[in-house]
């Protein structure tokens, strides 16, 4: 059964610093794409950053140059750092892991920017 369990999440205010944690389990994890996605109230869930199993990394516009995706595979985790938060930022972030056409979803980490 594959688990993804994120933590990190928190009310920041604007101009600050979030590091996000996604925890893998049940799934091959070093050959699995990993990924972040948020949603917003009344809004779509949308891809924040994605990394591949070679590590080669892809970033929405909006977050290019304040967020890094990163993954270490000896602890079956995915990061998301998220440096020059704005209040658009604020949603429900989720992990996302991708192998042989199937996707499995964390439940959500909230993550709030305000002052």
């Amino acid at each position: 059964q594959v688990q993804l369990v994120e933590s990190g999440g928190g009310l920041v205010q604007p101009g600050g610093s979030l590091r996000l944690s996604c925890a893998a389990s049940g799934i091959a994890f070093s050959t699995s794409a990993m990924g972040w996605y948020r949603q917003a109230p009344g809004k779509q869930r949308d891809l924040v950053a994605e990394i591949t199993s070679g590590g080669s990394t892809n970033y929405a516009d909006s977050v290019k140059d304040r967020f890094t995706i990163s993954r270490d595979n000896a602890k079956n985790t995915v990061y998301l750092q998220m440096n020059s938060l704005k209040p658009e930022d604020t949603a429900v972030y989720y992990c996302l892991a991708q192998r042989w056409g199937y996707r499995y979803w964390g439940q959500g980490t909230q993550v709030t920017v305000s002052s």
